[in-house]
C-alpha cells in the first residue's frame, strides 16, 4: 500500500523576483555549513563572545568566523555589540530574524516572502554604516 502524498503548499505562480533573488542567496547561506553551525550555537547558548563562537564551532578559521558573521549581521541574522572596555569586547547574538531563519529552514520560500522587507531594511542599514 502506498503511503499518502505529503500536504505541500502550493507552488507560488506570482513570484517576485526580489523574492527569487534572495531565495537563492538564503539556500546559499543555509547550504554554507558555516552559517548553519553559527545559527544553531547562538539558538542554543545566546549571545557569546567572537571567541567563544569560535570555540563552539570546531574547524572554523578566524577568517571565516569573521566573514560568515559579517555576513549574517548584514542580513540581519545577528546582532553584533561592541563593549568599549579594553581590549574591546566584542558579543554576537541571535535576532528575531535569525531565530525565525533556523525555525523556518524547510519553508525558506515563504520565509524569503516575509521577510524581504526586513532583509533589504537591515542590508541598507549595514551599508550606509560602512564606509565604501
Amino acid at each position: 500500500m502506498n503511503a499518502p502524498a505529503p500536504n505541500y503548499l502550493p507552488w507560488p505562480t506570482d513570484i517576485d523576483p526580489r523574492v527569487e533573488a534572495l531565495v537563492t542567496e538564503v539556500i546559499g547561506r543555509v547550504a554554507d555549513k558555516w552559517t548553519m553551525l553559527i545559527l544553531d550555537v547562538l539558538a542554543e547558548r545566546g549571545e557569546l563572545r567572537f571567541t567563544q563562537v569560535g570555540r563552539e564551532v570546531p574547524g572554523i578559521s578566524q577568517k571565516m568566523l569573521t566573514q560568515t558573521l559579517r555576513q549574517m549581521e548584514r542580513d540581519g541574522l545577528v546582532v553584533r555589540t561592541v563593549h568599549p572596555v579594553i581590549p574591546p569586547r566584542v558579543e554576537y547574538r541571535l535576532t528575531d530574524l535569525g531565530f525565525s531563519l533556523g525555525e523556518a529552514f524547510c519553508g525558506v520560500w515563504i520565509w524569503a516572502k516575509d521577510n524581504l522587507e526586513r532583509i533589504d531594511a537591515a542590508r541598507a542599514s549595514f551599508d550606509s554604516r560602512r564606509p565604501g
